[in-house]
């Protein structure tokens, strides 16, 4: 199966319903017959330029530049914990998509990527002294808020 049909299948989904969650979209992905991880969910969100709402997930028009990561991530960032090169985000459930799209939008250098789940985002950096600098902006970020 081909990532452009997933993506077709994905937007024709998010086009005629309402998806919340991405759980929501990958069980209906399965029962389509779409093979869907989480992994590979987060990146075709992000690749996609889906933004989560209220009503669920929708396109961003690309003359939209959506919310900054400082504005997500006072809204909805509640935790951010480092383990080795790891940094791990924690957010207001259903949220860490759209928190990792604004902050990979950010282009950071400390960050080499990351992964979003429902709740959680994995960043991960070039090297634990990097993880903990990274750590510290991040908290500074939720201290402001």
């Amino acid at each position: 199966m081909s990532k452009s049909y997933r993506h077709g299948q994905i937007l024709k989904l998010i086009r005629s319903r309402n998806v919340r969650t991405q759980e929501e979209l990958a069980r209906e992905l399965t029962q389509a017959g779409i093979p869907a991880t989480q992994v590979t969910l987060s990146r075709d969100i992000r690749e996609l330029r889906l933004v989560k709402t209220q009503e669920g997930y929708r396109e961003m028009l690309a003359e939209e530049g959506g919310p900054s990561f400082e504005t997500l991530a006072a809204e909805f960032l509640q935790d951010v914990r480092a383990a080795q090169n790891l940094v791990v985000l924690r957010t207001a459930p259903g949220h860490a998509n759209s928190v990792a799209v604004a902050l990979d939008s950010e282009d950071w250098p400390e960050i080499v990527g990351t992964i979003a789940g429902d709740d959680t985002i994995l960043v991960i950096a070039p090297d634990t002294a990097t993880a903990d600098q990274l750590r510290r902006k991040l908290v500074e970020i939720i201290e402001k808020a």
